[in-house]
């Protein structure tokens, strides 16, 4: 009877001991629900629903889009065009303007995109002198605004063009279709 006793509790204490050792080495469970997005997460997808460049064409990209490895690291949230002081700038998709003003003494307006859930994907640009007011809706290539002559970050005059959902940043380039993002030369096709 005594060795049952003995054989009951060796037998708790391994078994103890392995649900302590499987616990301290299993993963730590996730902070969020599997597939619910934090709002600091970048967008799962972008639709390509652009149908105008910031500016210009095809501005020269002088800075591309660099995400940070953490949520405050360093990086490039957006991506810098080429354009002079006094070029328009123009909404890239069809949205309702959700900011037009100064932030940090820089021009910004910013375009909650139509029909890209909630919240919806958001554009933002500057330095800009706003042509447009808050809660104003545009349509792709509407200008929106002018390039400001000061408050870029660029060595050389640019627009700062950003995208996010929520609090999470996405490239903005991802807006623009193939067509428009690699536009090359024309081309004339034979008739027959």
């Amino acid at each position: 009877m005594r060795a049952n006793r003995c054989v009951r509790v060796c037998a708790r204490l391994i078994l103890l001991v392995i649900v302590t050792a499987t616990a301290l080495l299993a993963p730590p469970p996730p902070l969020f629900a599997a597939g619910a997005p934090r709002a600091d997460d970048p967008p799962a997808t972008v639709p390509a629903i652009g149908r105008a460049w910031p500016v210009g064409s095809r501005p020269r990209v002088l800075r591309g889009w660099e995400p940070p490895a953490t949520v405050y690291g360093p990086g490039h949230r957006g991506v810098d065009l080429a354009a002079p002081a006094g070029t328009p700038v123009r909404a890239v998709a069809r949205g309702r303007v959700a900011f037009a003003g100064r932030v940090a003494g820089r021009g910004v307006v910013s375009v909650d995109l139509t029909g890209t859930g909630d919240p919806p994907l958001r554009t933002t640009y500057e330095p800009v002198t706003a042509a447009v007011e808050e809660g104003d809706e545009v349509e792709p290539g509407e200008v929106i605004g002018t390039v400001d002559a000061s408050g870029s970050h660029c060595t050389a005059t640019c627009v700062h063009w950003g995208l996010r959902r929520g609090e999470g940043y996405a490239n903005p380039l991802s807006l623009l279709p193939p067509w428009l993002l690699h536009r090359g030369p024309s081309r004339l096709l034979p008739l027959a």
